[in-house]
């Protein structure tokens, strides 16, 4: 259940605002959320999208899975109400960071459509792009980076989306990647996204 707002505390407006920061930084601040599988590609993907953006000097961030478990949500776990925790609490990070003009990729697997809608609400019209990672269940598997399909298949490990957990594939997104495809093929796609959609100009 979420914490009820104190009566006093208080937004403060400041003087400085996005639309500020954005004129700074020449490019509009925005959230690209990578969902799939695991091992689907989603954090390769973003990695390599995010060295081309900062070689054409936007200014980026990556909010990655695993890294926010270790400090900012290494308190939960992975049940479902923990995951959606999770994923909360990262989508107001990532709304700071957008108020901040910056180019924001989050790769967390998301599993279920509520949650991502519930950050696309967040974050607000034309500030949220799902970027839809698509790989077949095998072709994770056998890529099984991290040896977790493994575990899940031994008993190992409960919970495991694409296993015994559901993952909701978007309806809808904003881009679909074949996750077969060479990552540097998959950049190029998200680069004429964010042209086409006037987020770069570069």
């Amino acid at each position: 259940m979420a914490a009820e707002h104190d009566e006093n505390v208080i937004w403060h407006p400041h003087a400085i605002n996005r639309d500020d920061r954005e004129r700074q930084h020449g490019h509009r601040g925005v959230v690209l959320w990578f969902t799939g599988l695991s091992g689907s590609g989603k954090s390769t993907v973003a990695g390599a999208l995010e060295q081309a953006l900062h070689q054409q000097g936007v200014n980026t961030y990556l909010l990655d899975g695993d890294n926010v478990r270790h400090g900012l949500c290494r308190d939960l776990g992975f049940s479902d109400a923990d995951r959606k925790e999770n994923i909360r609490r990262v989508g107001e990070v990532a709304k700071l960071m957008v108020d901040a003009g910056l180019v924001v990729l989050t790769a967390f697997i998301s599993p279920h459509r509520a949650e991502r809608q519930m950050v696309r609400e967040m974050l607000g019209e034309g500030r949220f792009i799902e970027v839809f990672v698509d790989t077949p269940l095998d072709i994770c598997e056998a890529r099984d980076p991290k040896g977790l399909y493994k575990k899940a298949r031994a008993g190992e490990l409960a919970n495991f989306t694409g296993i015994d957990a559901v993952y909701e594939a978007p309806t809808r997104p904003e881009i679909h990647l074949d996750g077969e495809q060479f990552v540097t093929k998959l950049t190029v796609q998200l680069l004429d996204l964010l042209r086409g959609r006037d987020i770069i100009n570069c």
